[in-house]
């Protein structure tokens, strides 16, 4: 019985001493999430093999795992740049961008964890001075929105590429202008408008006064035709053939024939 305490004592220290070490050795990486291995006796960062996926690890305790999200993220920035007139243009962008996950380690080991601020956010504000310089406070107002962040979606995936950054999409959220340089732009905006409009109206009047020629110069040239095909021989027999329908009529009258000055039948009612 007094040897009892002598034996269990180590094996409780031993027991203790293995959850030490397990808690020490185990790593669990979240849904979205891989880590990278940093062996300590080993050479360093690993860069050969895929990272460490979703799940529970049992990794040395004396090595390290760094872990980063591997989901699609958002960065969000406001910058200052120079249209190609030299005015000051503020826009307001953000980047959806994911690390590239078969390159994490070389990610960790170039760039480490900081690389959103050591390489995108300079790529997005390079790109985007390079592509508003080249259009007019006019254009980066109205027409150009969407070449602008097609433009420096572009120029901003040709520098992160080879940095192991994936980019998916930039968006152009607002472009400020100086309130003078908006309210001059608006003010031509709305004057072209109005010329357009008026444009509009102005060929419409046209087309219809146009319209309204025609139809007179059609109606005065069927009168002309008839007119020169209108016989005295003719206006007889039509006026013949009326005198002939009016005498088949049940209502009483009386025909004298050839008693108009025209030499037409000339036609009496009762009345």
């Amino acid at each position: 019985m007094d040897r009892l305490p002598k034996i269990a004592l180590p094996v409780i220290a031993g027991i203790i001493f293995l959850i030490i070490l397990i808690s020490k050795s185990a790593v669990t990486i979240g849904s979205g999430e891989a880590g990278v291995l940093y062996k300590v006796f080993g050479g360093g960062v690993v860069t050969d093999g895929p990272p460490l996926g979703e799940g529970f690890h049992l990794v040395a305790p004396w090595n390290k795992v760094y872990i980063y999200e591997v989901r699609q993220q958002e960065v969000f920035e406001k910058m200052k740049v120079l249209s190609s007139n030299g005015l000051d243009i503020q826009l307001d962008a953000s980047a959806w961008f994911q690390p590239k996950y078969e390159f994490l380690g070389k990610l960790h080991q170039e760039k480490s964890e900081q690389y959103k601020d050591r390489v995108l956010l300079p790529a997005i504000r390079s790109a985007a001075r390079s592509v508003v310089g080249r259009y007019t406070p006019e254009q980066l107002y109205s027409s150009k929105r969407d070449a602008i962040q097609k433009e420096i979606f572009e120029e901003t995936k040709a520098i992160v590429d080879g940095q192991y950054i994936q980019l998916n999409e930039i968006l152009v959220r607002d472009v400020t202008l100086p309130n003078t340089i908006k309210e001059a732009i608006e003010r031509k905006l709305k004057q072209e408008q109005e010329s357009l409009e008026y444009e509009f109206r102005l060929v419409t009047a046209q087309k219809e006064a146009e319209k309204v020629r025609i139809e007179a110069q059609g109606k005065a040239d069927a009168n002309r035709i008839l007119s020169a095909s209108l016989t005295d021989k003719i206006l007889q027999d039509k006026g013949i053939e009326a005198t002939l329908m009016l005498a088949q009529s049940p209502n009483a009258k009386v025909v004298v024939v050839g008693s108009g000055d025209d030499g037409l039948p000339l036609i009496l009612g009762n009345n």
